[in-house]
């Protein structure tokens, strides 16, 4: 079931890579960023319920932390919002690369705040993806300044989200996928009044608006489908080749390419993710053939289960849009 796993994780990401591209055309339209994104959270919640509710019914809001779902729904609709932002200012390529950012944020913070050990292999994963950020954002690349601030943001926040998806990971997914939708439905329509602005739209204009709910809803569907099958240190790898259908629809869509000295700071990114991810699967594996080699007392055949382990931080959750 590996192989099935990495591809509906791949078709995923770049069902989600549609969704942002959707974004950053709307965004370009004139069309309120926090608009796109209740229509995104509102359509997703939409076609959840009329899916799982009829399916699982109330069983599908249990959950062992409240508190944490809606802090990860906080978080979600924080990176929603930024990352939308900075479509509206920065190619696609290049804002999905500052959001790969995250992974490399969070491994540099993992000691503090996961209590992991410190590794060198790590710090030098972090090296690289920050020298190949200062290529992607250096200067006379053309970026808007205030895009670049807010991309290191987004990246910020989704670290912050990635550490409350791992926390949350007695929930079913099922569940944490729809107090997504759900937290960022009721959180932003109050808001609405002082957005609802909008430019005069076509027929498939308001098709795309109301597909962003849709592609968001498949997209985290398929993610979570691929991690049911496969662990996600294994999917972690294929993460990366998100940059290539943001290329390609940035290419498409916008008619933008990175240029030379940004597709290697973009290479650097995703090969110190990929470095790391790799390197993590190896240690680990070690780690883990001396227990298997050991054998089991009797006495421990009838022990409670050990709490389990904290969160890695190498591991990639659910995309927060």
């Amino acid at each position: 079931m590996r192989p099935n796993g990495i591809l509906l994780h791949v078709l995923g990401l770049w069902v989600l890579s549609g969704l942002d591209a959707s974004g950053k055309y709307l965004a370009l339209l004139g069309v309120p960023v926090l608009l796109v994104a209740w229509v995104r959270y509102a359509v997703h919640t939409a076609l959840s319920s009329a899916i799982l509710l009829p399916r699982r019914g109330l069983g599908l809001l249990r959950t062992r932390s409240l508190r944490g779902q809606l802090l990860r729904g906080v978080l979600m609709i924080g990176s929603t919002l930024l990352f939308f932002s900075v479509l509206k200012r920065v190619p696609l390529a290049e804002a999905t690369a500052m959001n790969f950012m995250a992974p490399i944020f969070l491994l540099a913070l993992a000691p503090w705040l996961l209590h992991e050990p410190h590794r060198l292999h790590r710090w030098l994963g972090v090296a690289l993806g920050f020298a190949g950020m200062l290529l992607v954002v250096r200067p006379g690349a053309g970026l808007d300044t205030v895009g670049v601030l807010l991309g290191v943001a987004t990246a910020l926040t989704f670290a912050a989200f990635q550490i409350a998806t791992r926390r949350l990971a007695g929930d079913d997914p099922l569940t944490t996928n729809y107090y997504g939708g759900l937290v960022g439905t009721v959180a932003l329509t109050p808001l609405l009044p002082w957005v609802w602005e909008l430019p005069a739209l076509t027929a498939g204009q308001w098709v795309l608006l109301l597909s962003t709910g849709v592609t968001g809803a498949i997209g985290h569907g398929l993610q979570s489908a691929a991690y049911a099958r496969t662990p996600a240190t294994l999917l972690a790898p294929y993460s990366y080749l998100q940059i290539l259908s943001a290329v390609g629809l940035g290419w498409a869509v916008f008619g933008q390419l990175p240029d030379a000295t940004t597709a290697l700071g973009i290479a650097c990114i995703c090969g110190a993710g990929i470095g790391v991810t790799l390197v993590e699967r190896q240690f680990n594996r070690r780690l883990k053939q001396p227990m298997r080699a050991a054998p089991v007392p009797p006495a421990a055949a009838h022990s409670p289960r050990p709490a389990p382990a904290p969160p890695s931080a190498n591991c990639h959750g659910p995309r927060s849009r």
